[in-house]
């Protein structure tokens, strides 16, 4: 009886052990390690084909022993000639304050791998074996006896001195080709010397409209606005525009072509405003708001023609 049990134990046991086929540990040395250090290891398990870590198994960062530290666990799986090779890579860090050189044993820790199937999930346990690494202390035990407890202090170290002109030179460099860069943009947005530059009268108009906002109130401001807009039309088209003529004006500048609907209300309500003293309608109808709004659309256009 007691033979078929240990057969039968045998026969149980034997799958889960072929499942693990090795541990190997891996660390960069094993010795000279001193308050602080991180401690980097590699684990490499080999286990059969199809086999898995299971992740709530891996140990959970943070302390391990009283002097021991575990900061970070990560996971590789990969297959290798007929076996699959699971590597743990853990980094520990030393908290052990040595007054002497002494070796310290890290514990080890289980590993469960699983694998699912068509009869159901099969698990075995790869125990990760303990392992020893050498520590050192930061001082000697027993210095050399000074009458000022200064003396066992280093000297601070030394910075070398830098010379900021490269710095300076490199920065006043950067500074000028800043400003250079700004003359073009200042010529195409007609800002301080190039605003009163021909080619360019609904930007001038624009401004010009902005200096009657802060000047003007109520239908004043209407029609000083809308006589700000004609004389920037009247400058494009080289003599006074009317709105018979917008056709033609269109014709002859093409970029301005996507304001025809825009210009038509705004002759309509310009008629209403001069000729049919309705200035209060015509400011209904097309607001001084609508006029700036128009002007920037025309001077973005007369830019870009």
């Amino acid at each position: 009886m007691r033979a078929l049990l240990l057969v039968l134990l045998i026969l149980v046991s034997s799958p889960a052990l072929a499942q693990v086929r090795g541990v190997e540990l891996r660390v960069p040395r094993a010795f000279g390690y001193f308050l602080g250090d991180l401690v980097q290891v590699q684990a490499d398990i080999r286990v059969d084909p199809g086999f898995t870590v299971q992740r709530a198994s891996l140990p959970k960062p943070g302390p391990v022993t009283y002097w021991l530290d575990l900061r970070t666990v990560s996971v590789e799986e990969r297959r290798e000639g007929d076996a699959t090779l699971i590597r743990l890579r853990l980094t520990y860090q030393d908290f052990y304050a040595a007054l002497d050189s002494r070796t310290l044993e890290v514990p080890g820790f289980p590993v469960t791998i699983e694998s699912g199937g068509k009869g159901g999930l099969t698990t075995a346990t790869a125990q990760i074996p303990a392992w020893k690494i050498g520590v050192s202390p930061l001082r000697e035990v027993q210095p050399e006896r000074r009458d000022d407890p200064a003396e066992y202090l280093l000297p601070d170290g030394r910075a070398p001195r830098l010379d900021p002109q490269p710095a300076t030179v490199t920065a006043l460099g950067l500074l000028a080709l800043a400003a250079l860069a700004l003359v073009p943009l200042a010529r195409d947005r007609a800002w301080g010397p190039f605003a009163p530059r021909r080619g360019r009268p609904f930007a001038l108009g624009l401004k010009a409209l902005r200096r009657v906002k802060r000047k003007a109130e109520g239908e004043a401001r209407t029609r000083e606005a809308f006589l700000v807009l004609h004389r920037a039309l009247d400058a494009t088209a080289g003599r006074r525009l009317l709105a018979d003529d917008l056709a033609l004006f269109l014709t002859a500048h093409p970029a301005f072509r996507g304001q025809a609907e825009n210009l038509k209300t705004f002759f309509a309500a310009s008629r209403r405003a001069f000729f049919g003293r309705e200035t209060e309608a015509a400011a209904r109808a097309f607001p001084v708001s609508d006029v700036e709004a128009l002007l920037v659309r025309l001077a973005a256009a007369e830019r870009s023609a």
